[in-house]
C-alpha cells in the first residue's frame, strides 16, 4: 500500500499563486510535491518573471532554494510571496517597497493589512 501511495504522489499536482510584491501581481503556477524552489524559479522564468535577487515566503517564513514543495508544506491554493531581498544592495529591506518588513502589518492568512496603531 505504501509503494502504491509513493507511486500516486508523482502524479499530484498542486495549483499555487505566486505573489510578486514588486509589481502588485499574482501569478498560478501548477508544482508537483518533489518540485524544489529553484523549479519553482524556472517556471517563473518561463513566465518572463525574474526571480533574481528575491526571496520566497511562505507564512512569514524565507524559504531556500534548495526546499522541496513537500517540504515547506505547500497545498493546493497555497499562495507564496516574492519580495526583494534585502541583503542585495538595492533590493529593499526594512523599509524598501516588498522587503520583509512587508509582511509585518498583514494579518495571517488573508493577506489584508492590520489597522496601525499609533
Amino acid at each position: 500500500m505504501e509503494g502504491l501511495r509513493r507511486g500516486l504522489s508523482r502524479w499530484k499536482r498542486y495549483h499555487i499563486k505566486v505573489h510578486l510584491a514588486d509589481e502588485a501581481l499574482l501569478l498560478p503556477l501548477t508544482v508537483r510535491p518533489r518540485d524544489t524552489l529553484s523549479d519553482l524559479r524556472a517556471q517563473l522564468v518561463g513566465q518572463g518573471v525574474s526571480s533574481w535577487k528575491r526571496t520566497f515566503y511562505y507564512n512569514a517564513r524565507p524559504l531556500d532554494d534548495h526546499q522541496t514543495v513537500r517540504d515547506v508544506h505547500l497545498q493546493d491554493g497555497s499562495v507564496l510571496l516574492l519580495v526583494s531581498d534585502p541583503r542585495w544592495p538595492g533590493g529593499g529591506g526594512e523599509r524598501g517597497r516588498g522587503g520583509p518588513g512587508c509582511l509585518r502589518g498583514l494579518r495571517r492568512g488573508t493577506g489584508q493589512r492590520a489597522p496601525v496603531s499609533t
